[in-house]
């Protein structure tokens, strides 16, 4: 039987869970996706072919490929799951009592693909055949959104991150991400897959207030040999770094975390969307964030939980050291300056190895594909014209549970 086990960023690549974007993106509009935290709308029938294309790239690489969608509706088919699930995504907190119960009676006769697609997509009050006696119709136009679809699924990336022999399930820094979270919890609790399987849940499993201890599994990278990689960024707070540390130290997962400071820009909103790994002794940087001067922790502990944290130099010397390697070779994003912050901005950086020296990335990114082609990684290409627009490439599209160390 297969493990549930992430060792590493480069190592060859077993399993991987997608989001296809179809519901979601067809309730994009110019006036709500920047509340969505999209730049733009999408043409929802080219980004599904390119998300195709992305995940017949995976599949010729060997790997499984498991979608979202389907198990989301196969959790819900547990009686247990979906009793939580309604209560939870629909809850009288935010709809009002009477309302919530209604919308919830509602739901609860659908069948089980679609009640998953309007908990991933979104149900506006137009959409709902409810009649109710609650203040909330009466209150709302037919197109605001009784359920706020989330588009962000797609970066499936984000919500939980597989490391080592457990899982992150993450609390989300935005509102409009946050209950995608409750999405993993119920799967990694009662789907088949994982119900029952040798896993560890280190962060999250909670439904609580976590209050500034937010995580994204974009800014962390297992880089390998017990070490783990974060960014502070927008998203990821000090707080959570702490808390995931502690008790990566406390089950014996990691013997190092190493929390590298990063600009609070969109630009930047993750680490993988400025530096990712390809090979073992290899990253690929975007010079203008990842510059020499950023600030650099390493965190230590054991199984009480403690932390030690000590202020390190240069963050390159402190990755060579975890990694037990010579010189990092760092491939920098290609192009003039103009050509390179294009690039970055559109996920030229954001690429996912699914083995050693074997990338996934946008076809667009050319002068960097160049780069990355003349050190001797492999550039699987794949269109990204209209997935490309919401901001992230195919390590942000991707959540490995299951992939070899180094």
């Amino acid at each position: 039987m297969s493990k549930l086990y992430v060792g590493s960023e480069i190592g060859q690549l077993h399993r991987v869970m997608v989001h296809r974007p179809e519901r979601s993106l067809s309730h994009l509009t110019p006036s709500n996706c920047q509340d969505l935290l999209f730049d733009d709308v999408l043409s929802v029938k080219r980004a599904g072919e390119e998300h195709d294309a992305f995940t017949k790239t995976l599949r010729d690489q060997g790997v499984e490929v498991l979608f979202l969608h389907e198990l989301l509706a196969e959790t819900l088919a547990i009686a247990e799951a979906k009793e939580w699930l309604l209560t939870s995504q629909v809850s009288g907190y935010r709809l009002g009592m009477a309302f919530a119960s209604d919308v919830r009676g509602f739901l609860s006769g659908l069948p089980n693909l679609e009640l998953a697609s309007i908990f991933l997509g979104g149900l506006s009050y137009g959409q709902c055949p409810v009649k109710s006696n609650s203040m909330m119709q009466p209150l709302h136009q037919l197109n605001d959104f009784i359920i706020t679809p989330l588009p962000n699924h797609l970066f499936t990336r984000d919500t939980s991150c597989w490391i080592y022999g457990g899982v992150s399930i993450n609390p989300m820094a935005k509102v409009a991400r946050q209950r995608e979270t409750n999405h993993l919890r119920a799967i990694y609790r009662w789907h088949p897959t994982f119900a029952g399987a040798d896993f560890i849940k280190f962060y999250g499993e909670e439904e609580r207030q976590y209050d500034k201890s937010t995580i994204e599994g974009g800014d962390v990278l297992i880089i390998g040999k017990g070490s783990v990689l974060i960014g502070m960024s927008e998203r990821t707070t000090p707080q959570g770094v702490e808390h995931l540390a502690s008790q990566l130290f406390k089950t014996g997962q990691a013997k190092q975390v190493i929390a590298m400071q990063l600009p609070k820009h969109r630009s930047c909103m993750h680490l993988d969307t400025v530096m990712t790994h390809l090979d073992e002794d290899t990253f690929s940087v975007y010079p203008e964030v990842i510059r020499k001067d950023i600030q650099c922790w390493s965190l230590t502990g054991d199984e009480s939980g403690a932390i030690n944290m000590t202020k390190e130099g240069y963050f390159v010397n402190t990755i060579e050291k975890a990694l037990g390697v010579g010189k990092l070779n760092l491939i920098t994003t290609g192009g003039d300056s103009y050509e390179a912050e294009r690039e970055q901005w559109n996920d030229a950086n954001n690429v996912l190895t699914v083995k050693p020296g074997v990338v996934i990335g946008y076809e667009r990114n050319v002068f960097t594909n160049e780069k990355y082609d003349k050190a001797g990684i492999t550039v699987l290409s794949i269109p990204g014209d209209e997935l490309g627009r919401g901001r992230g490439g195919a390590r942000c599209m991707s959540c490995p549970i299951e992939r070899d160390g180094i």
